[in-house]
């Protein structure tokens, strides 16, 4: 039977615009008390809390000491933290002949160590909660199928479909844990042709949105809780092609 969110708290990191914007007002919507995450984008990350009816709260993930505050002001402004939505990335091409340790370090940070920290953070809430909690976390098509090109990005993604599936073991029964995989999402009909190529191959034909992508971890955050350690592509098919 499917849950409501209506009265849940939900914290989704890097809500200010783009796909964490859609799935945060997506959960609004539902009936959630959404906390906006953001690092540098306050103006957006206000005014999305302002359409959602949360609140804004700033912490750069790569600081674990902030992540650990970011978590402690949410628990003290809502009182309770019943699901974490794991949606702040970095994503950008790192050729291997060109790649510099820093660029292997911030996608890594980013990308993997901060999810594996949020992750951490929300469950020392959520087991001291009777009705324990829910993780979703974002992934990548990238990290179920590797784009040449993009190998350090890959890499920190694929990382959190294992570490996705180890946690599900690790927190259950008390929290369920699954991870959404997006496959092209674009916020313009303008792509450049690496990005078109892409869609090409996609068997639907088309980019997939934000709001696609809201629909499938707010499906995860209301089904059965007995759904746990799962990997949803929603990618038009892309994952498919041989």
């Amino acid at each position: 039977m499917a849950q409501t969110l209506q009265g849940k708290t939900v914290l989704v990191t890097g809500a200010a615009r783009r796909i964490g914007r859609s799935i945060a007002l997506a959960l609004a919507e539902a009936g959630a008390q959404v906390a906006i995450h953001y690092r540098g984008s306050e103006a957006e990350a206000l005014a999305t809390a302002k359409e959602c009816g949360g609140r804004a709260f700033q912490a750069d993930l790569a600081d674990v000491a902030q992540i650990r505050r970011l978590f402690a002001e949410v628990q003290d402004a809502y009182g309770r933290l019943d699901a974490l939505v794991n949606n702040a990335a970095q994503y950008r091409r790192t050729p291997i002949l060109e790649t510099e340790p820093a660029d292997w370090d911030a996608l890594h940070s980013a990308n993997l160590r901060a999810v594996y920290f949020c992750c951490q953070a929300a469950a020392r809430i959520m087991f001291e909660q009777p009705s324990g909690g829910r993780i979703v976390n974002l992934s990548s098509l990238g990290g179920l199928r590797p784009w040449a090109g993009y190998a350090p990005y890959n890499a920190s993604k694929a990382g959190v479909i294992h570490m996705t599936r180890s946690l599900a073991k690790e927190l259950a029964p008390k929290i369920s844990v699954n991870s959404v995989a997006p496959g092209v999402i674009e916020f313009s009909d303008e792509h450049e042709p690496s990005v078109q190529r892409m869609i090409d191959a996609t068997p639907m034909r088309r980019h997939g949105t934000g709001e696609e992508i809201a629909e499938a971890v707010l499906f995860f955050l209301t089904a059965t809780p007995f759904i746990t350690g799962q990997i949803l592509a929603v990618d038009g098919g892309l994952s498919l092609r041989a």
